[in-house]
């Protein structure tokens, strides 16, 4: 006996707005934009003339769902989301987990779309600066309950996380295998130095690098005794050496 698809209850028009642009997004994502509404009806739970009761055209809705991407809203609602009460690192494995769902979905649409499509469906948003901004800004919120314990400001730690995620997401770059959210916040918070509490090094790690790691540091030689710390700069003029160098505020 053949049994059809259940269809969903009926839903608000709101809700049923953003379940089909839910549903052809994922159709979008895994077949491209050539796909007709019965694969979308079927996707959703609905009948054909649902979608049109909602959208004048199957263009018109897979025009919204491509959009969807690329508004920040979803995301940063995802990010608020996250515990603040957690423990820093998992903080931050919990938020990059969501900035790469974000991220590799918004590369697999650039590769279906191309990058002249891919833009046209972002015009409706804010400007790629802005969209930034707005996803920075929720991280340092995530970050700021931590900031004494970090070297870098949030903002500055905002933004090596966000690159961090983009370059360890990103399909052209990865090489079939991305970082995960806990190496990237590892490789953000810890670094890659071994340290002393390790008990052995990578196995990638040459044997000479491997025996210079094991071998401990000689004794420094007795010398004459150390000069007095100079006092301490004000914040004023840290700042000014800080520009005036060139360097990282961080």
């Amino acid at each position: 006996m053949i049994t059809s698809p259940q269809r969903a209850a009926p839903l608000p028009p709101d809700e049923r707005r953003a379940a089909l642009i839910a549903s052809t997004l994922s159709l979008v994502l895994a077949h491209g934009p050539d796909v007709n509404t019965r694969q979308i009806a079927q996707a959703a739970g609905v009948a054909e003339g649902t979608i049109f009761r909602v959208f004048a055209t199957k263009d018109e809705l897979v025009k919204a769902a491509v959009a969807s991407a690329f508004d920040p809203s979803s995301l940063v609602g995802e990010l608020t989301a996250v515990d603040r009460t957690a423990p820093l690192t998992p903080r931050l494995v919990a938020a990059v987990e969501i900035l790469h769902q974000h991220t590799a979905r918004v590369f697999r649409l650039i590769d279906a779309l191309g990058m002249a499509g891919a833009a046209e469906a972002a015009q409706n948003h804010p400007p790629g600066d802005d969209r930034v901004a707005i996803i920075r800004q929720a991280l340092i919120d995530l970050i700021e309950p931590d900031r004494h314990r970090l070297r870098c400001q949030p903002g500055e730690t905002a933004r090596r996380l966000h690159l961090l995620t983009i370059a360890g997401s990103h399909p052209r770059l990865v090489e079939n295998d991305p970082l995960s959210p806990a190496e990237i916040v590892s490789t953000l918070l810890d670094g890659i130095r071994l340290r002393p509490e390790h008990s052995a090094p990578h196995p990638d790690t040459p044997p000479s690098a491997q025996a210079q790691a094991s071998t401990p540091a000689p004794a420094p030689a007795p010398g004459p005794a150390p000069a007095p710390a100079p006092a301490p700069a004000s914040a004023s003029t840290t700042a000014t050496a800080t520009v005036s160098d060139g360097g990282h505020p961080c």
